[in-house]
């Protein structure tokens, strides 16, 4: 693995990458300040090679897909987000809610994830989201399921008057085998104010995560970037997750999702340069040292972009999906779905080993 920063002195040209380099090397964490440069450096290949190596000390040359299926049992929604597109209120014309029998129709036992998300609709009460898991945990009895955000469950606990634990505990009864770590968006309050001021707040996300994980709920983790943060947003966010996880050890995942503002209320975003996203996920590797795992979401990034962000400390190429409705629903340009070949190839064709895995990270099948 030295191999990989052999040349950095003579390559590197940013003064502040040293330091980094240096704890890298020892394997020490790096602190808020280290973080800050990193997302202010112009030395993209630089940073790269450290996000590279700290990932190569714990995956090798392994990188990690798992064949999945995204659910979005209704988009019918009570609260509305600025930068969401896929959220409608009842009775608009373009909501929907899927009977038992389509939801049904959607799982197989060839899915070794089964990813549930939706809207908060104003009439389902907390009993008919069981149902759903009970149902497809029936269905698909050799799948996991990971359902539901933090969001939706703080949802449950008020539509319930249960409290978070309950609720969680519930869900796991039900059939909830992990949490996808959707909602977290940005922590930052003034922020998250602005692009999703209706929505559960920071800290009451990182309390339903903290609850889930002490009854052995493992969840991961998301930021939604590209939009209205600062560096210090960014880092802010990155620095609650690892105090979080600390305490807890509940993560596998965390997950950078890229804005897509096309059809949202935040259409008039400038768009960030793809430098940026490099500096998101390497940052991401370098800075949650107690993260198993760091995933490129190809829906948001695009293919071709996922796969360079392999090179940037990435280990996990997310799954198939096969029908991917949120992201896209805002004006995202990638496929809606990938067949297991497209990501073998994918990894195979960046350098790198492909491990089929299940939602709990077990390894499958290695493609050498």
């Amino acid at each position: 693995m030295e191999e990989l920063l052999e040349n950095f002195d003579k390559f590197c040209f940013d003064k502040n990458l040293f330091g980094i380099r240096d704890k890298v090397l020892d394997n020490s964490r790096i602190d808020i300040n280290d973080a800050l440069n990193i997302m202010a450096t112009n030395d993209i290949n630089s940073l790269g090679q450290l996000a590279a190596y700290k990932k190569n000390q714990l995956h090798g040359r392994k990188v990690y897909f798992v064949v999945n299926r995204h659910i979005n049992p209704t988009n019918v929604c009570a609260i509305s987000c600025k930068f969401c597109a896929f959220g409608k209120p009842k009775g608009s014309k373009d909501a929907y809610e899927m009977s038992m029998d389509k939801i049904l129709s959607l799982v197989n036992d060839e899915l070794k994830e089964i990813h549930i998300v939706g809207g908060l609709h104003p009439d389902w009460e907390f009993e008919k989201y069981l149902n759903i898991v009970r149902e497809v945990s029936k269905a698909a009895p050799k799948s996991h399921i990971k359902a539901f955000t933090a969001v939706e469950i703080d949802w449950f606990s008020q539509i319930s008057g249960k409290p978070v634990s309950e609720v969680v505990s519930s869900l796991m009864d039900a059939g909830v085998d992990a949490l996808p770590g959707g909602g977290a968006e940005i922590f930052a309050p003034e922020v998250r104010k602005k692009i999703c001021s209706p929505k559960t707040t920071g800290d009451s996300w990182l309390e339903v995560h903290r609850e889930a994980h002490k009854l052995g709920m493992p969840s991961n983790a998301t930021i939604l970037y590209g939009h209205l943060e600062s560096d210090h947003d960014v880092v802010d966010h990155l620095n609650k997750l690892r105090s979080l996880q600390d305490d807890t050890n509940g993560f596998f995942a965390f997950i950078p999702v890229l804005f897509q503002p096309f059809n949202t209320s935040l259409k008039n975003v400038k768009p960030f340069p793809f430098s940026y996203d490099l500096k998101v996920h390497s940052l991401a590797r370098l800075f949650l040292d107690n993260f198993p795992y760091i995933k490129a979401y190809w829906i948001t990034l695009g293919e071709k972009a996922a796969q360079v962000a392999l090179h940037y400390g990435i280990s996990d190429a997310d799954g198939t999906i096969v029908s991917e409705k949120i992201i896209h629903d805002a004006g995202a340009k990638s496929e809606i779905g990938h067949t297991r070949d497209f990501f073998v190839k994918m990894i195979k064709d960046a350098g790198y080993i492909p491990v089929e895995r299940d939602a709990l990270y077990n390894e499958l099948k290695i493609y050498e």
